[in-house]
């Protein structure tokens, strides 16, 4: 993914101003920052999912507009909300044959079982599922597609800590395997044990972009966590009006 300074604006707001990054690939990039700081207005502007007013996003080297861009990657949204009236054997066949892919079986409770999902769901209407387990189909269906990028919004959303490490350690194999993985996450921790680089926003501008022991050391932190919020302040601060 490679972003070229992407602006959009809700009115008043800056949702983006001017961000500019790069997503290499293999390995794990973790998008982060507070509520309102634009990650996910940068995810739907580069998956053509809303219009930026001025930039470019290119993906696999192609134009974020044409349709090929997005042939090699698969999505799942902060808010995802699969059809009630499906079950979650229908609703995982239904993603694959629009991929033009086989649903099987076998496979199919391979991935929901290393996902801490149990097997007998599959058969469950979607309606009945929690909102974890509505988080696991959606990346359950994700990981079936085989694609070589994974953009996950939140992807650790409404899990209990014992799903966050099976959906952790199913994103490592993934990396391991040489897919790229692109997510936003609040969990600094989960950011600092999967991804190599990482981007910071901040109210729509782009704070910082490297490797997350470039930030720790930027401020003299041990851990990913305290650098963050040091990188958030400094921010404010400079941002404050002078006196």
């Amino acid at each position: 993914m490679r972003v070229r300074a992407l602006a959009k604006r809700y009115g008043a707001v800056d949702a983006l101003d001017g961000v500019s990054l790069d997503v290499l690939a293999g390995g794990a990039f973790g998008l982060v920052g507070a509520n309102g700081a634009g990650k996910t207005t940068l995810i739907k502007c580069a998956l053509d999912l809303a219009s930026p007013d001025s930039g470019t996003v290119e993906l696999f080297g192609i134009d974020r507009r044409s349709p090929s861009a997005r042939a090699r990657l698969a999505y799942v949204p902060e808010r995802f909300t699969p059809p009630h009236y499906l079950t979650c054997r229908e609703f995982i066949g239904l993603m694959l044959r629009l991929s033009g892919l086989a649903f099987d079986r076998e496979r199919a409770e391979r991935i929901v079982a290393e996902l801490e999902l149990d097997p007998q769901a599959l058969e469950r209407p979607v309606r009945k599922l929690s909102k974890g387990m509505t988080q696991k189909l959606g990346l359950a269906a994700s990981f079936l597609l085989s694609r070589d990028l994974y953009v996950l919004d939140e992807p650790m959303s409404g899990l209990d800590p014992a799903a966050r490490v099976a959906v952790k350690s199913v994103l490592r194999r993934l990396a391991g395997e040489g897919k790229t993985l692109f997510f936003t996450s609040h969990v600094l921790i989960d950011v600092e044990e999967l991804c190599s680089a990482i981007a910071v926003l901040d109210r729509g501008r782009l704070l910082f972009h490297g490797a997350p022991a470039d930030l720790c050391a930027r401020y003299g932190e041990a851990r990913l966590e305290n650098a963050f919020m040091r990188c958030l302040r400094d921010h404010a601060r400079s941002a404050r009006p002078a006196a």
